[in-house]
């Protein structure tokens, strides 16, 4: 709970399917499923009042309850496909607490399995943000001050910056890395998003802190770490 008394939801998405790298969410990292790694965790942040694991699987399930996670539906298949978005898989959550349980967290955070090394003062860094400014949404990034070009119509052209500068004149971009995103329940719930792009603050992260394991190559790198 935060210093304001607002309630802080967990909510890890890991679906049974992967076409990449089949049973990802279950296979071990390290001595223990790889979706055991954002239950412990967000399970380590005294912040967070609750952590809710989203599945359609029965065995990440088990894990999730095993490894002190709450499980407590199953996720309906149309919410379980490669194509479902995240943005309606998080108000199913969140709308099954409020029916079930008369539950209404005031901020969600979205974890993914998929970025297992994340460190603890990572999310208490984002949560500081919403204690110490008005923002409705936090997301770590990473900074790049390099040129990008892009493809249009067959030909490749300047993206940014538009002119070739000096790299000092550079001014940085910011990628998603897809380790955190912290959002009030109204963005998702009534702005129907999951960041507020109007009112965020970003967690800059170093570009090798995270790993995304999203492909076989990922995941070898990260039973390497």
């Amino acid at each position: 709970m935060l210093k304001n008394k607002e309630k802080v939801l967990a909510i890890i998405i890991a679906r049974g399917g992967s076409k990449s790298v089949p049973r990802k969410n279950v296979l071990p990292l390290q001595g223990k499923p790889l979706v055991a790694w954002p239950i412990a965790l967000a399970k380590s942040v005294e912040r967070i009042d609750r952590v809710l694991v989203s599945t359609d699987d029965d065995e990440i399930t088990a894990i999730a309850k095993e490894y002190g996670a709450e499980a407590p539906f199953k996720r309906p298949a149309e919410l379980a496909d490669d194509q479902t978005p995240t943005l309606p898989v998080l108000q199913h959550a969140v709308r099954y607490l409020a029916e079930t349980q008369n539950y209404k967290a005031d901020v969600i955070l979205l974890l993914y399995p998929t970025s297992p090394f994340l460190k603890p003062e990572r999310i208490n860094q984002a949560l500081d943000l919403f204690e110490t400014t008005n923002c409705n949404s936090v997301v770590s990034v990473v900074e790049d001050c390099g040129r990008f070009w892009h493809k249009i119509e067959g030909k490749y052209l300047p993206f940014y910056p538009p002119e070739r500068v000096n790299r000092q004149y550079y001014q940085p971009l910011y990628r998603e890395n897809g380790a955190i995103y912290f959002s009030r329940s109204e963005v998702l719930m009534t702005m129907d998003k999951i960041v507020d792009e109007k009112n965020v603050e970003f967690l800059v992260m170093a570009a090798e802190e995270n790993i995304d394991i999203d492909t076989l190559a990922d995941w070898q790198q990260a039973v390497k770490k």
